[in-house]
């Protein structure tokens, strides 16, 4: 008898185990907690989790526990991730995506709204959907700036030869290659080692990727120059998407459209106060001459028009959205 309940008493437990596997969310990112990725991702779980109540366990992995964006996105489509926060990649898995790698496109965060309502989540998502991906929402990563260890950049001539780590994008490292300077793809969390010991001079990121990553211990100039604007997307597998109940897709939707409004007000709060915070650890800070770069970037943009199917209507869309 007492055999017998052990029995039962492990079948119960195995069971109980495969129903909490059953009803966790993996939610990963490449980003640090520091970063407005980590906060953002740890807004959107907390929400959501409050969301769902204990039928679900929302579980968030970060700082690449759990792979890179390249790696996160195999997952994705394997199944064994069911959210995951892609950035730049994007645009090696449906070149459309590229045109946020076009240099001073977004003029502000109103604008990317605009842009996100009427050419993300219906062109974009369309296409990424066709690759079997779920476009569940754009959040921020924020307006990107150039760091060295070599001296300020005002003008494109002042990349010149410089090794600047880009994201995996060959979009990316088109435009810093057009400007003059050595682009050099590499995960992001390669990027710290890579400047500390001199593999790459420098790198772009947004401020608050920058900060959470402690690049100002290992970058000595910080040149101001909103080049490209970088969203993340909240993005799920086709396969794993379709299999959730349909409640809580709705509240993984819902959750995310008002994590995004909480994303772009943090970006902004984030700009106003990370300068002061890379100028205290010792960084020189300078801007950039926009109008030497966007005069410069034209080659980057004949380049989308010409090898992007639909490409020169997306950019002249989302150019006139900026008008509205």
């Amino acid at each position: 008898m007492y055999k017998k309940l052990l029995g039962l008493s492990a079948l119960g437990l195995a069971i109980a185990s495969s129903q909490v596997q059953a009803d966790e969310i993996v939610f990963a990112i490449g980003g640090t907690p520091q970063s407005l990725q980590g906060q953002t991702a740890q807004e959107f779980t907390r929400r959501l989790q409050e969301r769902l109540g204990d039928e679900h366990q929302v579980e968030l992995y970060d700082s690449a526990q759990l792979g890179n964006e390249q790696q996160l996105v195999q997952k994705l489509r394997l199944g064994t991730v069911d959210l995951a926060a892609i950035s730049s990649i994007m645009s090696s898995i449906d070149a459309k995506f590229a045109l946020f790698d076009m240099p001073f496109l977004v003029k502000d965060r109103n604008h990317l709204k605009r842009i996100d309502q009427n050419i993300v989540m219906q062109d974009l998502a369309d296409s990424a959907a066709s690759k079997g991906l779920n476009i569940v929402s754009t959040w921020e990563n924020g307006f990107r700036h150039i760091t060295n260890n070599e001296h300020p950049i005002e003008t494109p001539e002042d990349l010149d030869g410089l090794k600047l780590r880009t994201p995996q994008s060959e979009w990316r490292t088109m435009m810093f290659d057009t400007w003059g300077a050595n682009p050099t793809p590499m995960a992001f969390s390669e990027v710290f080692v890579a400047l500390q010991t001199g593999v790459v001079d420098g790198q772009e990121n947004p401020l608050s990727n920058i900060n959470g990553a402690k690049f100002q211990e290992v970058q000595d100039y910080l040149s101001l120059s909103n080049h490209v604007y970088s969203p993340i997307w909240l993005t799920a597998g086709q396969g794993n998407w379709e299999k959730l109940p349909e409640d809580v897709r709705t509240a993984i939707t819902e959750v995310a459209a008002e994590t995004q409004d909480w994303a772009l007000a943090k970006g902004a709060e984030l700009d106003g106060n990370l300068i002061g915070t890379m100028r205290e650890a010792g960084m020189e800070i300078n801007r950039v001459d926009r109008d030497a770069f966007v005069e410069a970037s034209a080659p980057v943009y004949q380049a989308y028009a010409d090898r992007v199917d639909g490409g020169q209507a997306l950019i002249d869309r989302a150019m006139a959205l900026a008008e509205e």
